[in-house]
């Protein structure tokens, strides 16, 4: 599964998977200052139970790495991944 880099509008981005034209899987963020405000993850339901949010994330965060960005965790699964501490180094 590969995920595509896309901007979507000024300063706004996504990683996501697109299957016959559809998208199946994204993460979405702004772009302010250095820090990628995260704001939405989805999975659509039949991908769903396989890591693909996982994956969606630690590409994300890949990213951020590669950039020097931080990530400001806004939706809920970004929140609850963050609260583990493996996304420490990149957390604004």
């Amino acid at each position: 599964m590969e995920f595509k880099l896309v901007e979507r509008g000024t300063d706004y981005f996504a990683f996501e998977y697109k299957k016959d034209g559809e998208v199946l899987a994204e993460i979405t963020w702004n772009q302010r200052d250095g820090i990628m405000d995260m704001t939405h993850t989805f999975v659509s339901p039949q991908l769903r139970g396989q890591g693909v949010a996982k994956k969606l994330l630690e590409k994300a965060a890949e990213y951020a790495r590669e950039h020097n960005y931080k990530m400001n965790p806004i939706c809920s699964y970004v929140v609850a991944e963050f609260q583990k501490g493996e996304y420490d180094d990149v957390k604004a």
